[in-house]
């Protein structure tokens, strides 16, 4: 699995950081942390408008967002 270390960003860098990741790596599961709910949400749209399933689990304000 890819990881993305989105945490301490603000948007637009998570979803610009999770685009790369999706580009470089199509295939493969991407998590992508973020500690902010802007960037949970944005990252969510992103992930379904190409085509991603999403899961997403908050734990103490930080967000893991899963794309399959």
């Amino acid at each position: 699995m890819i990881e993305v270390d989105a945490r301490g960003l603000s948007c637009p860098e998570p979803v610009m950081l999770t685009n790369k990741a999706v580009k470089d790596h199509p295939n493969e599961p991407i998590r992508i942390l973020v500690d902010e709910a802007c960037a949970r949400t944005n990252v969510e749209k992103f992930g379904k408008s190409k085509g991603k399933t999403v899961s997403i689990n908050e734990t103490n304000g930080e967000y893991t967002i899963d794309l399959q």
